[in-house]
This record gives structure tokens, sequence and C-alpha cells, in this order.
């Protein structure tokens, strides 16, 4: 945690003896962090090395200084205020490798003396499991504590040389939460992926930290800095990132976003209320339920396209794109997505987000539940205007599998540039009348 701050001491501290094109230093010191920090350097490692990290911190630093020199360029500053401004970023240079020398220091002291360490569990019953366990035990400067082996199958040959045996893949919840473990190694190459993968997404595994030994170990890629236990490599596993500032500003974007939409459409939305009045009669606007974040029900609201011939019907039945209760306007509206427009009050308020898996009836969620375990995962997140799964053509009779696949996906690599291509997408889609 004292990295981020101390690399931004270093990067500004040359401020304190020249003010000299301070406004580039401190746009240069922020730059850095950031492609410091989408490249990992802030993220919590096993083997701590400086001279690991030096050739990422070097280029990531060089890139920064480039692209404010260049704008400094393009600005006609004096050559005399660039030339102080490298100068004061080779000075920075410096610093931050002595801090992030400081800091490595430190943490490996607190390792050793045992005053930072994390609990434990190795899954695997074979000869890297045990090398791991070994290696933990001996080399306390990893931070991790070993406290037991948790086997693939639960009669293996070999668990008779795996002390302590905490079960099988099957306990490894239970075993998460009695031992207060805080790190899982993933060290067995036999392990089933769907067995691993149903388990990692549990609760009480997403506030823990996944690390796996990649299985083909000689041909493995390392991304960004590698990292390894002894001559074991290990990566940490990526994980849906649902809370924290990065949430915090999807959220703030879908008020503005929604805020202003409803705002600047408001003339078409005057436009299709009008239409649907004229050609449905009375009901402009259709509310129904549908399951949001943790199973949570909300009331959606659109503008009516048609009208089923009672509640049940509305419930428990899709619509056929066909149906002769659909007129002109309704049809249009479904194929452009106007329909969808009142959503926006529902991202307002709270129930819904602008990029997340579509809403569906409660009816519907439990059936696709019960069909397809992956399905009930797409309610970790709130339901969302538009989604992956949408832009990506499973719309309408398309199988439930398929856009349960792609709705965990998204959730399980969510970023802001994703919502920004998904955004795009549905754009494109609208534009194109493909909406339905």
């Amino acid at each position: 945690m004292l990295t981020l701050p101390v690399d931004l001491i270093a990067l500004l501290a040359p401020l304190l003896w020249s003010l000299g094109y301070w406004k580039g230093m401190i746009v240069c010191a922020l730059l850095t962090v950031c492609i410091f920090a989408i490249g990992g350097l802030y993220h919590a490692r096993r083997h701590l090395s400086i001279l690991d990290e030096l050739p990422s911190l070097a280029g990531r630093m060089l890139a920064a200084a480039a692209v404010v020199a260049i704008i400094a360029a393009q600005r006609h500053d004096s050559v005399g205020a660039i030339t102080e401004f490298l100068q004061n970023i080779a000075i920075s240079a410096v610093l931050v490798v002595v801090g992030r020398m400081l800091t490595r220091s430190a943490t490996v002291i607190a390792r050793r003396k045992r005053w930072v360490e994390h609990n434990t569990i190795i899954i695997g019953g074979g000869p890297i499991a045990a090398e791991l366990a070994r290696l933990l035990r001996r080399y306390p400067s990893y931070g991790l504590r070993f406290v037991g082996f948790v086997d693939v199958q639960s009669t293996s040959h070999e668990q008779r040389e795996l002390q302590p045996l905490l079960g099988s893949l099957d306990d490894l919840e239970d075993m998460v939460a009695l031992t207060d473990c805080d790190v899982v190694i993933v060290a067995d190459v036999n392990c089933p992926d769907a067995r691993l993968v149903k388990l990692a997404r549990r609760p009480v595994m997403m506030k823990r930290d996944l690390w796996v030994v990649p299985r083909l170990r000689e041909f493995f890629s390392h991304n960004g800095v590698p990292d390894h236990i002894g001559a074991i490599p290990v990566a940490r596993t990526r994980r849906a990132t649902l809370s924290g500032p990065r949430w915090a500003v999807k959220r703030t974007s879908d008020i503005i976003v929604s805020a202003i939409a409803l705002v600047v459409l408001s003339p078409i939305m005057l436009l299709c209320a009008i239409a649907t009045r004229i050609e449905g009669g009375p009901g402009i606007l259709f509310r129904q339920q549908r399951i949001g974040r943790y199973g949570k029900p909300f009331d959606v609201i659109k503008f009516r396209s048609m009208r089923p011939a009672d509640d049940a019907e509305a419930e428990t039945h899709w619509t056929i794109d066909g149906d002769p209760r659909i007129g002109p306007v309704g049809r249009f509206m479904r194929r452009t997505s106007l329909d969808e427009l009142p959503q926006l009050w529902n991202i307002l308020r709270g129930d819904m987000t602008v990029v997340g898996p579509r809403p569906e009836r409660p009816f519907f969620v439990d059936q696709f539940s019960a069909e397809h375990p992956e399905y009930a995962l797409r309610h970790r997140v709130p339901a969302g205007l538009t989604g992956l799964a949408q832009v990506s053509g499973l719309r309408g009779d398309t199988p439930i599998s398929d856009r349960a696949r792609f709705d965990n996906y998204y959730i399980e690599n969510w970023s802001l540039w994703l919502d920004v291509k998904v955004i795009l997408r549905t754009v494109g889609e609208v534009f194109t009348g493909r909406g339905r």
C-alpha cells in the first residue's frame, strides 16, 4: 500500500528545488502512476526484486515523459523549459527506483519477521504442490503461511505425503472459512477447470486471492513483471472488480449519462409517447417486474409496443416478432430499441446500469437458473440497458447458455473501456435497425 504514495513523492520531489515547468511535472507524475497501475506495478507480488521491476519501471516512465515532452513541443514551449523538465524527470526516475528499493526491503523484513503473512491453502496432490508447501515453510519472505492441502480427489494415493491434508476440492469453501485463509494457490495441473471456476465464483472465494501455477510452465508467457515462488512460476488470476473506486466511477457515469440522455432525448421520447397513444390507446408506459442485482426484483419501464391478453401472458410468454398485435409503430420502436428509452429513469434511480446483463422476468430467471447453472451468476451486477450479449447478436431466439456465458465474461472482465465499447456497438445496432 505504501508503493503508490512513495512513487508520487519521488515523481514530484524535484519541485521542492525547481518550479520550472511545474505543470508538466504534475501531469507526468499522474500519467506515470496511471501507466504503472495499468501495467500491474501496484499488484501484490510474492517474489520481490527491484531488478525484476526495473525494465517495466524505466519503460513506463520514459513513455509518460515522452508524451508530456511532445505536448510541450507542440505548444512551442522554450527549449530551456523542456530541458529542465527532462532533467527533473531523470532525477524523479532515480528517486522512484530508490523508493521502490526501500519499500521492497521494508516488506521483505516485515514478512521475514512474520509481521505480515497470509494464511494459504494449496490445491493439489502432486510434487509441485509438495514443493510449494516446502518453500512457503522455509522462506517466510514470500509472505504466505502454509496451512494445508486440498486435493482434487479425496482418495489420492499420494495423500499420505500431504500433511496437513484438509480435504478434497469439494471441501475447499469450508476449509477457506475454517482456516481464515487469504490466499489459494492452484498447483494441480489435473484440477478440472469447471469445478475450480464454480468454486472460485462463490462469495467466500471472491474475497480471497487466487494464484495459479501455469499448466505449461515451459511455455508460460508472462504479462508484465513475472512472479514466482522459488523456481515455480505463479500468476495471480484477474478477478471481477465489482466494488471500489472504479465501480463508483461506473455508477457516477450512469447518473450523468442517464440524466443528460433524458434531457437530450426528451423530444424523441415525446414523439414516441404520442405515436404509442395514437396506435394503442391509453396506457403509454408498460411496467413489468424484472430481476436485478443480487436477485432483487424491480419494475422496468418501457413504451408499450403491444397489449398482452392478461398479466399471466406478460409474465410467462415470449413476444413473437410476427405477433399481429404489434402495430407498425410498436414494430419500429422494437427494431430501433426506442421502446426501451424510459429505462433511462430506471438507471437514474439505481435499478439498472447503462451496460450490464439484460434483466429478465422472475418466471424465466427461475427456469433458466435451473437449466443453466451459470445463469444466476449474471445477477452479481445490476441489470443493464444494453449488454455484451445483446451487441454480440444474442437476443431473441438464441441459446440462453450462450447469453449467460457472454454476460459472465463481461462481469469477469469488466472495465470502463469495455463499457465504452459496448455502448459504441449499441449505437451501431440502433442506427442499423438491428435491435430486434
